[in-house]
């Protein structure tokens, strides 16, 4: 006996994580990875873990362990609306499964078929994996150093249901858009009536100053606001929230209770007790230490190591990632299995890029190697560049 499977047309839209499949690559022995965007383990607070599981069981396992209510367990709701630098209430907030499902939700309550939606060049991977099953028409916007070229904006918005945005450090590049850009940014969408999806999970991770106050706190009527605890806690508990305008709340939590009913009770509950009496004022600073070390390592190491070799690449004021040009005529894709033999492995940048993609490009991340290997395996990788360059 068999059977005839005929998939949907979106099932054909859907491919594998470019990020996912080198990552299978980096398993190998001896590989040092600058690939993956994951949190380095050290920062995560194992035994503040340990002690909330054990109170969250004491005082309330069989809440814990039951069905719930699918905009998420409330006090974590009032946390996160109370976090927020601008009035929000907790009935606008709706807990996720990681804060990818609050892409993957945005799309299927925003995207229609043919839909245009505007992102930034270039743009979370992510965000590009979530959109594309909902066939719309992805338009690219261009950006610099400080982040969307808001006249390029203008000129492609006519039509467009949403332009997706992440204004701090962001993945893959590691720039953070400037105020005036961000200003100018709200002003210019709030006139053209198009509304911002504002993703932040990574706002948290400055070195230095704190980002400027984000798109939706200028806005808030005209943003959908993402975050998430995978950066500052842990990124196994797969929990992230939208912030959303009342009038579009409704239709995503439709959407969420049609996806998986509510994210994990007992791991709301458990971040909901760690969170608690100001710990996350007192755990994040040290992860922005030793990001900031990792980051000063590799900005070191590049400028050692790529010493007359053409490279160019950015320094990101927080987050995880960096971003770096190869020569004229080089392309990332095809130096990658270069650098892999040679027992270090990067993103290639073009996957990031909704059309137009520019080969030249990479993304490093800085925050899961130590210091010593990042001296290491950016020289690898630059004996990999020099190879290359020969022919």
């Amino acid at each position: 006996m068999s059977s005839t499977w005929t998939l949907a047309r979106r099932a054909h839209k859907m491919n594998p994580s470019v990020i996912r499949e080198i990552l299978k690559v980096t398993e190998k022995p001896g590989i040092i990875s600058f690939a993956g965007g994951l949190p380095s383990p050290k920062t995560f607070p194992v035994e503040a873990f340990a002690a909330a599981c054990e109170t969250v069981l004491r005082t309330d396992g069989r809440a814990a362990l039951q069905y719930a209510a699918s905009e998420g367990y409330r006090p974590l709701c009032e946390w996160v609306a109370a976090s927020m630098p601008w009035d929000v209430s907790a009935d606008q907030v709706l807990i996720t499964t990681g804060s990818q499902q609050g892409l993957d939700l945005v799309a299927k309550v925003l995207i229609d078929e043919g839909s245009k939606v505007l992102v930034e060049t270039p743009t979370y991977l992510g965000a590009l994996q979530a959109f594309t099953p909902m066939e719309p028409a992805i338009v690219s916007v261009d950006s610099d150093a400080e982040g969307v070229d808001v006249d390029d904006l203008a000129a492609k918005a006519e039509g467009a249901r949403f332009f997706y945005v992440l204004p701090n450090f962001q993945n893959p590049t590691g720039r953070s858009m400037s105020e005036a850009r961000r200003q100018a940014l709200v002003e210019r969408a709030s006139a053209l009536g198009l509304p911002l999806v504002e993703d932040n999970p990574y706002g948290d991770l400055w070195f230095d100053q704190p980002p400027p106050k984000p798109l939706t706190a200028r806005n808030p009527e005209g943003c959908i606001y993402l975050g998430s605890f995978s950066k500052v806690l842990a990124p196994g508990l797969r929990l992230g929230y939208v912030i959303a305008p009342k009038a579009i709340m409704p239709k995503l939590l439709q959407a969420k209770q049609a996806a998986d009913l509510h994210s994990p009770s007992f791991n709301q509950r458990m971040v909901s007790e760690v969170l608690k009496d100001g710990f996350i004022d007192r755990h994040v600073p040290t992860i922005r230490a030793l990001y900031k070390s990792q980051c000063a390592a590799m900005l070191e190491a590049l400028k050692t190591e790529m010493a007359g070799l053409d490279v160019v690449w950015n320094s990101p004021d927080g987050g995880m990632f960096l971003w770096v040009r190869l020569p004229a005529g080089m392309s990332a894709v095809e130096l990658l299995p270069k650098a892999v033999d040679k027992g270090v492995a990067f993103v290639p940048g073009a996957a990031f890029y909704a059309d137009h993609a520019d080969p030249r490009t990479l993304r490093l991340s800085f925050v899961t190697a130590s210091v010593e290997l990042i001296h290491i395996g950016i020289a690898a990788l630059a004996q990999a560049i020099r190879e290359a360059a020969k022919g």
